[in-house]
């Protein structure tokens, strides 16, 4: 299913994730929730309402906010 960054550009954590995700050498497809409706309603409902970034989809797995043992125990081997 692959790897989703739910992110806007201004976000510490994100920035995080991106430089992690190049680090480890990670495809994934990244949407802005503030250009994006869509991923914008669905991070709402992934995270009680709140628009939580970075907020991640990685293969059916949905980790909100920047939670990096959670991050490496779904993309590491």
């Amino acid at each position: 299913e692959g790897v989703m960054l739910f992110c806007n550009k201004w976000c510490p954590g994100c920035r995080r994730a991106r430089s992690w995700f190049s680090q480890h050498q990670i495809e994934y497809t990244e949407l802005d929730v503030t250009r994006d409706k869509a991923a914008a309603a669905q991070v709402k409902e992934w995270a009680d309402g709140n628009l939580t970034t970075p907020t991640f989809y990685i293969n059916g797995e949905v980790v909100v906010d920047w939670k990096l043992k959670e991050v490496e125990r779904l993309l590491l081997p």
